[in-house]
C-alpha cells in the first residue's frame, strides 16, 4: 500500500519528494488504516446510496443528451492513471470545447449539472474508485496529465498518497471556478495562480498526515457544503 523508496517510479525519487515520503513511512500503520476506512466506509454509503444515484442517473437522462458518467483520465497514486468516475454535468464531449477546468457560469455546465455541482452530487460515483483503491476520501484532487506534467518536482510528494474525493484545498478553493472566470487563459491561471496555494496545503496535508486530521477534513467537507465559509 505504502511503496519503499527504492520501488517508487524515478521521477518521485528526489530530494524534494524524500522529506515527505520519510514522514508518512513512520506512519504505516495509519496508512493501512486509511485504506480499511474508505474501503468500509466507500462499501456501506455506496449500498446506502444505490437508489439515490440511481435517480440522479435518470435525472440526467432527461436533461441532456450524452452519457450519465463522465470519465475522464486523471493521475493518482506514483502517476498511476485512472479513468474517474463522475456524474456528467456538462454537455457530452465538453472536454473536447473548452478547458480541462471549468470556470463560474461555464456555458457547457447543463441545468440539471449545476445543481449536481452546487453540492458535489456529481462526485459520489467516486465511490466506486475509492473501492477500487485509485482514490482515497481525502487527498489531493486527482488532476489530468498535462497539469502533472508541469508539476515542480516538491508538487510530486502528492502523488504519494491516492488522489481524494475531498481537501483542505479543496473547501478552501470549492470557488476556483469563478476565481478563473475573468482569465483569458484559463490553464495558465490554473496552474500559476490557483494550483500554487493549494499545493502548499495539499503538501502540508502529506507531510502532517493523519487519520484524524483526514477524519476532521470529511466533517469541513460536509460543513462546507451546507454553506459553512472556510478562509
Amino acid at each position: 500500500m505504502f511503496k519503499k523508496w527504492e520501488e517508487l517510479p524515478a521521477f518521485m525519487r528526489t530530494e524534494e519528494v524524500w522529506p515527505y515520503w520519510e514522514a508518512l513511512s513512520r506512519k504505516r500503520g495509519q496508512i493501512v488504516l486509511k485504506r480499511t476506512f474508505d474501503f468500509a466506509a466507500a462499501l456501506g454509503m455506496t449500498v446506502v446510496l444505490a437508489l439515490p444515484m440511481g435517480v440522479i442517473a435518470l435525472l440526467i437522462r432527461h436533461d441532456s443528451p450524452g452519457p450519465v458518467f463522465y470519465r475522464q483520465e486523471r493521475v493518482t497514486t506514483c502517476g498511476k492513471k485512472f479513468r474517474i468516475h463522475k456524474f456528467r454535468t456538462m454537455v457530452s464531449e465538453a472536454d473536447q470545447i473548452g478547458s480541462a477546468v471549468t470556470v463560474g457560469n461555464d456555458a457547457r455546465i447543463t441545468r440539471l449539472g449545476a445543481v449536481l455541482r452546487k453540492y458535489r452530487l456529481d462526485e459520489l460515483p467516486q465511490l466506486l474508485d475509492v473501492l477500487h483503491g485509485d482514490m482515497s476520501f481525502v487527498g489531493t484532487r486527482p488532476e489530468v496529465s498535462k497539469y502533472v506534467d508541469m508539476y515542480t518536482p516538491e508538487y510530486n510528494a502528492t502523488l504519494l498518497l491516492p488522489a481524494g474525493i475531498t481537501s483542505e484545498a479543496s473547501i478552501r478553493f470549492k470557488d476556483e471556478a469563478e476565481l478563473l472566470e475573468a482569465s483569458g487563459d484559463v490553464d495558465k491561471a490554473y496552474m500559476e495562480i490557483v494550483l500554487p496555494p493549494k499545493m502548499v496545503m495539499n503538501l502540508d496535508s502529506v507531510k502532517h498526515f493523519s487519520v484524524l486530521q483526514e477524519l476532521l477534513t470529511m466533517l469541513r467537507t460536509v460543513l462546507a457544503v451546507l454553506g459553512k465559509e472556510y478562509t
